[in-house]
This record gives structure tokens, sequence and C-alpha cells, in this order.
């Protein structure tokens, strides 16, 4: 091989950390040429073309963004010698796959490490991470701010990215009222991670270009606060690294990627929902935590579950939508809309499956696990519709919504509903307040 000409690289993604690598790591330097980006995990993201403006001036035309099915003949039709693994949420053994198909291919597989992809910013770092998605991140990014401001710091809240859009539009979203999620067009899943923060009275940031919005919350904020997103690894280089661990999915924090490396990575491990897990999963997951990062402070937490009116729950016909990235890639099978639901005594569950409508029909069909629960998938219009059009459907007394945001708002829901709201308890938030002194 010839050492003039860049190495040929493709980056295997999902719209975020694929990005991200992009920018910070291969987008200058001129050793690479990056061909193409793969896409997967989210419905309709693959088509587009990451732009120029974003790409830089070695890439003049974008960089043109492909399914992942189309790896090999990729690999192949460029020339590519290098793939470099770029998301998140994924079993051990299913990047083994992907690294087995790369190198069959003929191509070197490659994982980014901290030091080549997080950027260090002039002000103080939190992030909250996670061993997998649905572990609890929201609630403790939420409580944290909460410490942070009763100590009378300014907090930019920047959340792991979500760009499934028009890229050139997501470059640098700033989020400080509710109005804003709609002149940005927001999905679904978008406004689960920024209206809570939004509600509070919290400014997150979010997009693509993650040194930008960096230098943008910089201006604002005495300390940043990184909300993660899946299980992936932080942009930014924490003073402070909290890493929540779900003991519903004991074992979990080992056999995941990038989670064991948050896991091994952490400062203080949260873990959370202790008041609904087994004891022994409890132990399991500490076990797990002490072994891999024995310095690591670990916190027991609860996240309660609310509702406003538990008295209508009780021998109701229930139909329950919980978050949708949590049941479907987070292999859960049950969330806080569940819980509340037995807790409060309804008569039965209905089985969204028989009527789902599209993709949601679609979504059940890849994910075999999830059985009388309706994941709320709203990844653009299309899929909220599909979404509304299920539960409408649905015969059934009450909807129980358990996502973190007000679904009973974006959607006309035919029938009586009510929200499930959780948040981290005042004894784990006591010994967070501990850690965050430390650093701040």
């Amino acid at each position: 091989m010839g050492h003039d000409k860049p190495v040929k690289v493709i980056i295997i993604g999902a719209a975020g950390r694929d990005f991200h690598d992009f920018n910070v790591y291969y987008r200058d330097d001129p050793r690479y040429e990056v061909v193409a980006f793969t896409a997967a995990q989210i419905p309709d993201i693959d088509g587009r073309v990451y732009p120029p403006e974003l790409a830089g001036e070695r890439y003049p035309e974008g960089v043109p963004i492909h399914a992942e099915e189309k790896l090999v003949e990729l690999i192949k039709s460029h020339g590519v010698r290098e793939c470099s693994m770029a998301y998140s949420d994924l079993p051990h053994e299913e990047v083994m796959h992907k690294a087995a198909i790369v190198n069959a291919a003929g191509a070197d597989f490659r994982m980014l490490g901290w030091q080549s992809s997080m950027i260090k910013s002039s002000k103080p770092v939190i992030a909250v991470c996670a061993v997998r998605t649905g572990c609890g991140k929201s609630q403790t990014s939420r409580r944290v701010t909460e410490i942070l401001k009763s100590m009378g710091k300014r907090v930019a809240a920047i959340r792991h990215p979500m760009p499934y859009g028009d890229l050139s539009k997501q470059i640098c979203q700033r989020f400080a009222v509710l109005e804003d999620m709609d002149k940005h067009q927001c999905t679904i899943e978008e406004r689960e991670e920024y209206e809570p923060h939004v509600a509070m009275g919290n400014v997150i940031f979010a997009g693509v270009d993650y040194q930008r919005i960096l230098n943008e919350a910089e201006k604002e904020a005495d300390v940043i606060l990184w909300d993660g997103g899946n299980n992936d690894m932080a942009f930014y280089k924490p003073d402070l690294l909290i890493v929540v661990a779900d003991p519903h999915r004991p074992g979990h924090e080992m056999r995941y990627y990038p989670g064991e490396t948050n896991a091994r990575m952490a400062d203080v491990v949260v873990i959370n929902k202790v008041g609904t897990a087994q004891p022994e999963d409890v132990a399991t997951v500490e076990a797990n935590i002490r072994a891999m990062s024995p310095n690591a402070r670990i916190i027991k937490a609860e996240s309660p579950v609310t509702v406003d009116d538990p008295a209508a729950i009780k021998g109701k016909r229930v139909l329950v939508v919980e978050d949708g990235p949590t049941l479907t890639h987070g292999e859960m099978k049950i969330g806080a809309g569940h819980v509340a639901a037995r807790r409060h005594g309804a008569a039965s569950f209905v089985d969204p499956r028989p009527i789902a409508v599209g993709s949601i029909k679609d979504t059940f069909d890849k994910y075999t696990h999830i059985s009388e629960i309706l994941p709320a998938m709203g990844y653009g219009d299309k899929q909220m519709s599909e979404l509304e059009a299920t539960i409408n459907a649905a015969d059934c007394d009450l909807v129980l919504i358990g996502t973190p945001i007000d679904l009973g708002k974006l959607l006309n829901i035919n029938k009586p509903w009510q929200r499930v709201r959780y948040e981290l308890d005042e004894a784990s938030t006591a010994s967070l307040r501990v850690e965050v002194e430390r650093v701040v």
C-alpha cells in the first residue's frame, strides 16, 4: 500500500457518534478519506448525505449515507481499507459479527477510544451515561441539574445527538422554551429527551457539530452537563462520569458495547430501580461493577413511579405506552407505565399487536420480545400518525403513558389517558450531591 494515498474509510453508524467521530477525528486528517457512512437501528436515516457545510472543504459533495446492509458491497466497490464502528447499545457478540463481516471483506475493523473522540471543555463537565438504554439517565441528569442550580451554577445540558431530519438545519440547536421543539420540528424521540429539561427551566443543546455546540454552551454556563444517549460514551471529557445501571437487566453491564466501557471508566455508578428489581439481581450488578471498576462509588437508587389519579386505574383495561428505544433495542419487556398499572390494580393489559398499524406493526415483527406494551415510536410525522392510529384502535378503558414526555399533547387520543412520571428519589439525590460537590 502506498503511503501517499489516503486510507479509504467507512464509518458504521446510526446518526450520532458516527458524525461526531468524523468531525473530530477523520474530517481534517489527510491520512483518511471517508467514502460513506452506513446507517442502522433508526428507521429512515439512510439515503441522506452528510452535507458539505458539515463535511468540510475536503468533501465538497458531502458524504453519502447508505443502509448498513450494503456494507460489504461498499467495501469492495470503493476499495475500503478501514471500517470504524460508531454506534451504541449493541451486544458484544453483534459487534464481533460486524468485525468478522468487515475483516472477511478485506478491511480493518476499528473502534475509536475516548482519547480520539472526546472534546475538552474550558468548563467543568459532568457526564451522565449508562450501561444500556432505558436505565434512567434522564432522571439522573435532571437531578444533577437541580443540584447544580441549587449551588448557584448556570448549567447547559448538552444532549447526545438525534439528528434524524435535515442535517444542515440541525448543526447546532438550542432549546430554552417548548416552542423551540416545534421550530426545530422535533420527533417524539427528541422531545422525550429535551422536553423534561425545558419544562424545568433548563437550556439544552443538541445537534451534529459538537465542537460548535460546546462553544455556544460555554458562553452561557458555569458547568456543562453531558446528557448521554443509548449507552454511548460521552463526547466531552468529563470531570465526573456518572454511569447508570439497571438491575432489571443484570449482566448487561458486561455484555454491551460501549456500556461496559462506560462502566470501566465510571467515577460513580448509580444502580437504579432497586425498589422494583429482585435483590439477587441488584447484587449481581453490584458484584460486576466492583469487578470491572473497583474504585467507582456505587449509589443504589430508586425512581419512584407516580400517576396523577391512581384510583382511575383500578379495575380498568389498560393500554400501556412506553418509551420506544427502551423496549426496542433496549430489550426491556416493561417500563414505568406497566409498573404503575400493576401497582394500582389494572384489571388487564390490552395487547396492541393485533391493531398495530404500518411501521408500528413492523416494530413488533422485528422486536418479538414486546407483547402487552406499545412502544412510543415517533421518528417523524408518518410514524407519529401510525402510533396515534394504533392507540385509537385499542379497545381499552384507559391509556397509560410511561414516556418521558406529554404524548397526549402531541397526539389526538380518543379515550381517557394519563401520564406516568418517575424521578430519582431523595436519598440517592443526596448521595449524588456529595459527588457533584467534589468536582464543582
